[in-house]
């Protein structure tokens, strides 16, 4: 009893060569669409994450680190003296 529906339940591979490559091809092909979608699938999570935060950052101030000062400077030159004798 337990062969019967072993045998009925497994897969089979087709007689023919031609058949059996051509399943080969579909399995194939059946898996790098499966795999271009997971990776568009992916991508497109990624992009939705970053942009969701930005739009939740917008607006909010830039927090500053507070060992940094900021000014203007400007550069001296050295004075200009005769040459010494």
């Amino acid at each position: 009893m337990r062969s019967r529906v072993h045998a009925a339940a497994s897969p089979r591979k087709p007689r023919q060569r031609w058949l059996r490559v051509a399943f080969g091809v579909v399995g194939v092909a059946l898996l790098a669409v499966l795999v271009m979608f997971s990776v568009v699938v992916g991508a497109a999570m990624i992009a939705v994450g970053l942009l969701f935060r930005l739009w939740q950052q917008r607006g909010k101030p830039v927090a500053r680190d507070s060992r940094v000062v900021d000014g203007e400077y400007r550069v001296v030159e050295k004075p200009r003296l005769p040459p010494v004798r």
